[in-house]
């Protein structure tokens, strides 16, 4: 049975269904694991603000090409999954619904099709587009990066080795751009 595959991306073997409810349950504090000595890169060492642009120039590209996911149907439409469960944890805040397309997770990534959608309810219950993930599967090769950022090593259920690294270009994080868990992210409707 064929769980990976290092261009053809997540499998039916492991459905959408159960990928989402296994990744609202792993992804506490404890599996969220950072790459060790990572440092951020000079231009995203600086707190960043969404709200007025303060974003490396890579990260501003990222949030101008996913501008139309704001709209779940385009998201859909575009292969991600919409899932049942929230992640949040109190005291750390809050990642939101984790929108994956399976077929993009792969041994490599382009910044510019991020694998994972990252929503939070809107007033009325309907997913704001918040901030983008990438999950890349460790076949041996370098540890990618998101202009000279390093990836964190886990951080997902895949059940392979793998990257990960969420980048808030859709809400500002007060905990920095790279952090996995957002203070101003709630599971509930705002």
């Amino acid at each position: 049975m064929q769980f990976l595959s290092t261009k053809g991306g997540l499998r039916g073997a492991l459905p959408a269904a159960l990928w989402a409810v296994t990744l609202a349950a792993c992804e506490t504090p404890s599996d969220v694991h950072t790459h060790p000595g990572a440092t951020l890169s000079s231009d995203a060492a600086v707190l960043q603000d969404v709200g007025t642009g303060n974003l490396p120039a890579l990260a501003k590209r990222v949030r101008q090409v996913t501008a139309r996911y704001h709209s779940p149907v385009q998201a859909a439409r575009a292969g991600y999954v919409e899932p049942d469960e929230c992640v949040a944890v109190p005291g750390l805040g809050g990642m939101g619904y984790h929108w994956a397309n399976f077929g993009l997770v792969d041994d490599s990534y382009d910044p510019m099709v991020p694998e994972v959608m990252l929503y939070e309810p809107g007033p009325q219950g309907q997913p704001h587009l918040v901030a983008v993930e990438y999950i890349v599967l460790d076949l041996g090769q370098a540890a990618p990066t998101f202009g000279g950022h390093p990836f964190d090593v886990g951080g997902t259920p895949v059940p392979a080795p793998h990257w990960s690294l969420h980048v808030w270009v859709h809400k500002d994080n007060p905990n920095g751009l790279f952090t996995p868990f957002n203070p101003n992210v709630s599971c509930g409707a705002a």
